[in-house]
């Protein structure tokens, strides 16, 4: 089976090192130099005994520590202008010794209680020129995925006179211990920080036996655990510091924010996540992060479509972006899911068929390579950094005050929105339950998409029975995707092998593309016959607790809406005029929260529990009606419907 590019991970290079600030290195010169001195004795004696012993330190048994040479090392680290490595969690560096080159990235893993576990990895160079960093080397190709189009500028020089001890046993290396005399020359104006430390690095398998050792070293030297690595003392003092991410505002919510609020709260966490995860998706090491970058893309393209009536006018052309961003991580995204479906195929297979499918691999490898290409290029494009400009512009912004939808309460404005939400799901249920059709149980999902996200985007407002639904409504929506990707990957085999591309495939791979064509439409089939009727599809149970809460939490705000009104009219203040019994204005939104079918004044007491009026159902709501006037056709777009209708009736004038 052919290899997926970025398979040979950073893991396979970890970095495992003390490090530990010294006042002066002669004490631990001399440390060693007695303890070798004490072994060399021990060993004369047993000479004259016919017994020979390597000289060891008696605290770890069978272990040889042998003093090396004194190196000159010149480490030079790069970033980009914008600290586009640094910002990723990366290092870049350089180093030249005995008149050779190599290029090393590290990544910048803290230090706990002195010592660092960093992921690392290094290439050869021909000389000390970045220029000569290709793009297929193990370190050259995750640089220029993460750096992009940036050109790479020199940060800090580090020059080190270093005396290496090999740490062997039985013959075998297993670490070194360093003791490193250095200089760090920083910034335009070429700070100078003198750094003695001694660094301990040692196979992760050895870890455990050497600990023993490390700490008897720094206690008789009187050593101290380095919080800072050298890269990071250099920054400190020449006062540079790599940009952290973007403070895009508040992401709380509470049963007092508006829409506003909580819209602003959801695009907020998402676009963070977003940027997040942005690194690891150019890296490729793991296609995680790029499933979540995709995911959050998803959940701020339902965000966007539904609170647009309270965001700005440039909210709509961020939804654009967003689909386009979205369209190139999908295409990544798939051909992740394709080659992670090959896998199990090829397992089930036959071996003759089994060695079939090594073709189709190397098809989709090559797909994926390009995907890839497609991706990064898009992500070093201008259009992606004035995308990302203007969200977070638009996010660090508070919701607009000029126009009151945004300070309508959440509590008020979302039962009836979640309302139409789930009504549009339970047609979309009967209709895919009548006719069977794949087709029609993917306009379910997408219409099980929007009802969660719905749900989850004021999930912390209601709690226990509307979170329980929201995860029933998850559950069923990844069923329906498992049936969508069988049904999916049937319908690509069955492409490759009929385009183009299946051309320069041999008989028997296609033939056992075929063997895995059937195989997944009858798992689509099978998975179809399993999920219940549509009357329980929808657990009818849960979605009555769901709705008895939020009516709940609805009422109790439109009665402090009241309260907050009434009192606002009864205690008069000074106003803004300085007029002694002017009353303080009161804002309309508060002022007309509670909905046309509640608008009779609370009573004094509030009503008991068991007495409240049954709660609505999926009723026919503005936003259903538009759905039901639009038809099919708007199952097409996996966003959610606008919020505004039944908020600007409450808003309009009497």
């Amino acid at each position: 089976m052919a290899q997926m590019p970025g398979t040979d991970r950073l893991q396979t290079g970890v970095e495992v090192e003390w490090q530990l600030d010294a006042i002066d290195l002669r004490p631990v010169e001399r440390w060693f130099a007695a303890r070798s001195l004490a072994a060399e004795q021990a060993s004369t004696t047993d000479i004259g005994a016919g017994v020979v012993h390597p000289p060891v330190l008696a605290s770890v048994p069978g272990l040889e520590v042998v003093p090396g040479s004194a190196k000159r090392l010149v480490d030079v680290y790069f970033d980009t202008a914008d600290w586009r490595l640094g910002r990723s969690g990366y290092v870049l560096r350089t180093r030249q010794r005995a008149g050779r080159f190599e290029a090393t990235l590290k990544d910048l893993a803290p230090s706990v209680g002195g010592i660092r576990r960093r992921l690392e990895v290094t290439e050869a160079l021909d000389s000390a020129d970045l220029r000569n960093l290709g793009s297929e080397g193990p370190v050259g190709r995750r640089v220029h995925a993460l750096a992009g189009t940036r050109v790479l500028v020199q940060v800090l020089e580090v020059r080190t006179r270093r005396r290496p001890y090999a740490l062997q046993l039985h013959g075998a290396d297993v670490g070194e211990v360093a003791l490193d005399d250095t200089v760090i020359v920083a910034g335009e104006e070429r700070h100078r920080i003198r750094l003695q430390r001694v660094e301990v690095e040692v196979l992760p398998a050895w870890v455990e036996s050497l600990s023993p050792l490390v700490e008897r070293l720094r206690q008789d030297c009187g050593l101290q655990p380095a919080m800072l690595s050298k890269f990071e003392a250099g920054l400190l003092g020449a006062g540079l510091f790599i940009p952290r991410p973007t403070d895009l505002g508040p992401t709380e919510i509470s049963s007092a924010s508006s829409v506003g609020d909580v819209a602003y709260a959801v695009l907020r966490k998402d676009a963070a996540a977003m940027l997040a995860h942005e690194p690891g998706t150019r890296l490729g090491e793991d296609p995680e992060p790029l499933h979540q970058m995709r995911v959050a893309t998803r959940r701020m393209r339902a965000a966007l479509k539904l609170f647009e009536s309270v965001l700005p006018a440039a909210a709509l052309r961020l939804h654009e972006e967003l689909g386009w961003l979205a369209g190139v991580l999908g295409a990544v995204r798939d051909l992740d899911i394709q080659l992670e479906r090959l896998d199990e195929w090829t397992e089930d297979m036959a071996g003759v068929h089994r060695q079939a499918l090594d073709e189709l691999g190397d098809l989709l490898v090559s797909r994926h390579a390009t995907a890839r290409a497609t991706l990064l290029e898009a992500l070093d494009s201008r259009r992606y950094e004035r995308f990302v400009a203007s969200l977070t512009s638009m996010l660090e912004r508070s919701p607009s005050r000029r126009r009151p939808p945004p300070d309508v309460s959440a509590l008020e404005g979302f039962p009836e929105l979640i309302a139409g939400r789930h009504s549009d799901v339970a047609k979309a249920a009967r209709r895919a339950r009548r006719s069977g059709l794949v087709e029609d149980f993917h306009r379910l999902r997408i219409r099980c998409k929007r009802l969660r996200y719905a749900i989850e985007f004021t999930g912390d407002l209601y709690g226990g029975d509307v979170k329980r639904y929201a995860k029933h409504i998850a559950g069923l929506q990844d069923e329906l995707g498992l049936i969508q990707d069988a049904e999916t990957a049937a319908s690509q085999l069955q492409a490759i092998a009929l385009g183009p591309d299946g051309e320069p495939l041999s008989r028997a791979t296609v033939f056992a593309m075929g063997m895995v064509a059937q195989r997944c439409t009858t798992e689509a089939e099978r998975r179809l016959a399993k999920l219940p009727s549509a009357k329980h599809l929808l657990n009818p149970q849960g979605w009555s607790k769901a709705v008895e809460v939020m009516e709940l939490r609805r009422e109790e705000a439109a009665e402090l809406a009241a309260t907050a009104s009434e009192r606002a009219v009864d205690d008069p203040v000074d106003g803004p005029s300085g007029v002694p019994g002017l009353a303080r204005p009161v804002l309309p939104a508060l002022a007309v929260q509670v909905p046309k079918t509640r608008a009779r004044r609370p009573s004094a007491r509030p009503t008991p529990r068991t007495a409240r009026p049954t709660p609505r159902t999926a009723g026919p709501t503005p936003a259903a009606a538009t759905s039901a006037r639009n038809g099919d056709a708007e199952a097409q777009s996996a966003e959610p419907d606008k919020i505004v209708t039944p908020i600007r009736r409450r808003l309009a004038p009497s």
